[in-house]
């Protein structure tokens, strides 16, 4: 590996992706490797553009609002545009991330006070069988 290409196979080990993660990428329109014939060569700039990928659908970005964050990259050299535009996307799903784990905690407590009511009743449906 030189310092400044990868292979695909090497992006693979290093980012514990697969090939068709990487050409999907490449489809998309989200990473630019060099080509030579059907060989694909990754260079720094798609390193950190798929890390930035990654982190985005860990987070749960589109990959369109990925996309175009990306994009803002490539035309703001201080990025305080992209800067910006990233925190309301983050801001907006940390919003829903806090939402849908309010409704799992609900839907916990709901499912452990039924399961506790369910042994109760089970106790006593076994202790009436054991007295009769």
């Amino acid at each position: 590996m030189t310092d400044q290409t990868m292979t695909i196979r090497q992006m693979c080990d290093s980012f514990d992706v697969t090939p068709r993660t990487l050409r999907f990428y490449e489809a998309k329109e989200l990473l630019f490797p060099i080509r030579e014939g059907t060989k694909r060569l990754f260079t720094r700039r798609d390193r950190a553009r798929l890390k930035l990928i990654l982190r985005g659908k860990r987070f749960g970005f589109s990959l369109e609002e990925i996309r175009q964050l990306l994009d803002l990259y490539e035309t703001d050299d201080q990025q305080e545009v992209q800067l910006a535009r990233t925190y309301e996307v983050a801001e907006r799903h940390l919003k829903e991330m806090q939402e849908q784990r309010a409704a799992l905690d609900e839907a916990i407590r709901e499912l452990e006070a039924q399961m506790n009511w369910g042994a109760e009743r089970l106790n006593q449906l076994r202790a009436r069988a054991k007295a009769a």
